[in-house]
């Protein structure tokens, strides 16, 4: 994938089909550190601990539609080309955490994306599910929540075009506005 912010949307999409009711993104950017931490937590279904130790096999999937899961593996594969680390924890019944990390300024690094355009996404496929995000930088924080913004909206539908449409400038512009580059 050419951009990060399409491997967040994979592994929110994995939540989405484990039941989640709350999936939390947190990105924590950092230049003074050198290093770009995605932190994606489900409550979910969860994982037994060998389907945790497959996940990160290409030739494992649960789907039955196809032979291949390849957005795990494709995630780890690019933090480690980064000089980065992949970890996977899950629980059956508690959820799942996925934690990568990146070194920042590594060449191979690919771009976050465009985390405005991912995050209306993820809200658009969303049923039953809340979704809290969190995009940390050396200067600031940018929280995103969809239980207040529901609360905000009154009752009117947040998958409303209009809505959405401000979500992505939202994300895009508080995240201008915590970034120096």
């Amino acid at each position: 994938m050419k951009e990060i912010s399409m491997h967040i949307l994979d592994i929110v999409m994995n939540s989405v089909k484990a039941k989640a009711t709350l999936i939390e993104i947190n990105i924590e950017d950092s230049i003074k550190y050198n290093r770009l931490k995605i932190a994606i937590k489900d409550n979910g279904i969860g994982m037994s601990s060998e389907m945790t130790k497959h996940a990160t096999d290409p030739f494992f999937t649960t789907r039955t539609t196809r032979k291949v899961g390849l957005g795990i593996p494709m995630l780890k594969e690019a933090c480690e080309r980064c000089n980065g680390s992949f970890h996977i924890n899950s629980e059956i019944g508690e959820g799942t955490l996925i934690e990568c990390h990146f070194e920042r300024n590594n060449i191979d690094r690919s771009p976050l994306g465009n985390m405005g355009d991912t995050i209306m996404t993820i809200i658009n496929s969303l049923e039953k599910c809340e979704l809290l995000y969190k995009h940390k930088t050396d200067e600031d924080t940018f929280i995103l929540n969809t239980a207040e913004i529901k609360e905000l909206l009154n009752g009117s539908n947040i998958k409303d075009n209009e809505v959405m449409l401000w979500i992505k400038e939202y994300v895009n512009e508080n995240i201008r506005s915590i970034t120096t580059i």
